[in-house]
């Protein structure tokens, strides 16, 4: 079977930017000061194409003329029928991580709002709490202990990793998006696409008062994974050098007191 025409358009991109960072030289003695994001010096010049161009004259704009013009009843519909046909992959990738009572609920939604939701336009299931985020591959491979790898930054598509790529081509196999013809699945990318740009809003400003936007949103992007990763619970992880460095400040005040 042949894969969509997007799948192959992503993974073209992917493969672009690997091949560019390969071929970039960097010195051999220079360190890498961010050991998640080898690929900086390519990364960069992406993030202030995809920031200051394609969403400054495109995504922010699209977003907004959406947001404001769409009815809300329809713009829910919409973005219900593009989240309902995630639901199969969701359910799948439950289930390889032992998670059964997500997986059926994440079944029981596709079921019941692609027929009594008119595919997916209403969301019955929530009237069942049967509610829960969707998992992706990346995750999946997240929960086996395979790292990010390296951070990316798609131009125009925004911030990324190699696991995250990976796991969205694996998702990207299943049914029924695998049978999606080009189009509808550009919609459907599209909605999600105009619905992510518009949660992002109110945390526009910080991202352009911060200091280096790029370190920003590359460690909220990092922050989210894991925060994905561990369902909302991430592990408290201890900065033992920044603990010591406490334990002997706080030992100095002792010795003055």
């Amino acid at each position: 079977m042949n894969l969509p025409l997007f799948q192959c358009f992503r993974t073209l991109v992917l493969l672009s930017v690997i091949f560019i960072s390969a071929c970039s030289v960097t010195p051999a003695n220079e360190d890498i000061n961010d050991p998640r994001d080898p690929l900086e010096t390519i990364n960069r010049p992406f993030w202030t194409f995809t920031w200051d161009y394609a969403d400054k004259y495109v995504g922010k704009p699209a977003s907004e003329l959406y947001t404001t013009y769409t009815p809300p009843f329809f713009r829910t519909g919409l973005y219900n029928m593009a989240l309902n046909l995630n639901e199969p992959s969701s359910a799948i990738n439950n289930l390889l991580q032992f998670k059964f009572t997500d997986a059926a609920k994440s079944t029981g939604r596709f079921i019941l709002n692609s027929t009594i939701g008119l595919l997916g336009f209403y969301d019955p299931a929530s009237d069942f709490d049967w509610s829960g985020e969707q998992e992706e591959f990346g995750e999946v491979l997240g929960s086996y202990g395979v790292s990010d790898g390296p951070y990316l930054v798609i131009p125009a598509l925004g911030p990324s990793s190699v696991r995250e790529e990976v796991g969205d081509y694996i998702d990207g196999l299943y049914w029924p998006l695998v049978v999606i013809d080009f189009w509808p699945n550009l919609v459907r990318l599209g909605v999600l696409g105009l619905e992510k740009r518009a949660a992002v809003r109110d945390q526009e400003q910080l991202i352009v008062e911060s200091t280096d936007p790029y370190e920003f949103i590359k460690n909220a992007y990092f922050q989210n994974m894991n925060y994905r990763l561990h369902d909302g619970n991430p592990p408290i992880v201890i900065d033992e050098d920044e603990e010591a460095e406490i334990d002997a400040l706080l030992e100095e005040f002792d010795d003055i007191d």
